[in-house]
């Protein structure tokens, strides 16, 4: 079932948005080479305590999960690009990380994701984040009233197409609300003024995310990673962007 929220409902939700934020700032800021991935989990882990949140990721289990997820945060490496479990890995120079951190305040969800680069960055990862970034603005951009579904995946999806990079449909961005997964699927390829009208008060996740040189994904034997089936590095971009009269509100801007 889609939902739809008041004006007074996105404001409640607005605490939500700033502290995931805040948490990926934290983790951007502490990602550096000799870093282990599951310092990264436990510094997210003490924040959401600390500000008496709630994890949507821990006790996670969906029918494509092998068990509950366990952890606090998605860290992807390199090939792999959404869903990445953390484990016992050490940062290394020239890494591409993607981070995915979701959490609950006062009973409102936010949803929000990065991807950076570890010490000595590669032209071509570089170039990888700035495709995956400009197609979440350009999502961004058409998430207004009046719109369809289908304009933001177009918008998305044009992006990645004159970067020449090929477009996976099964994972995308989703609605967000009293539960990180909802109604719509968002996906990143679409055709214009196409699928489900937005109106006001729509709360989306808009997560663009892409490969190198593939769109084929593979899972990893902890049952959660997704790398790409080529070996070649991804990218991954998300916001949690609310739907109003005046436009569309970016819940989990980063200053």
């Amino acid at each position: 079932m889609i939902e739809l929220r008041t004006p007074e409902e996105i404001e409640q939700m607005r605490p939500a948005g700033r502290f995931v934020a805040e948490v990926l700032t934290a983790l951007e800021e502490k990602a550096a080479v000799g870093v282990n991935l599951l310092e990264l989990d436990e510094l997210a882990h003490k924040m959401i305590r600390d500000r008496g949140a709630e994890s949507c990721y821990i006790d996670y289990h969906p029918s494509f999960g092998a068990s509950p997820f366990g952890k606090v945060l998605c860290t992807s490496v390199n090939d792999a690009v959404l869903h990445g479990l953390p484990h016992d890995y050490v940062l290394q120079d020239g890494d591409l990380l993607s981070v995915d951190f979701a959490a609950s305040v006062n009973g409102w969800v936010s949803d929000s994701a990065l991807s950076l680069i570890v010490g000595t960055e590669r032209p071509e990862d570089r170039h990888l984040i700035e495709i995956t970034q400009n197609a979440l603005e350009a999502g961004i951009a058409q998430a207004v009233v009046g719109n369809k579904m289908g304009d933001i995946s177009n918008a998305i999806g044009a992006v990645a197409t004159v970067a020449g990079l090929k477009i996976n449909t099964d994972f995308g961005g989703h609605g967000v609300g009293r539960t990180m997964h909802g109604e719509p699927h968002v996906p990143n390829k679409g055709r214009p003024n196409r699928g489900f009208p937005l109106r006001e008060g729509l709360v989306i996740a808009i997560e663009p995310w892409f490969l190198h040189t593939t769109d084929k994904l593979v899972t990893d034997a902890d049952g959660w990673t997704l790398r790409s089936a080529d070996g070649s590095r991804g990218a991954h971009q998300e916001h949690t962007v609310a739907i109003t009269a005046d436009g569309p509100i970016i819940l989990t801007a980063r200053d």
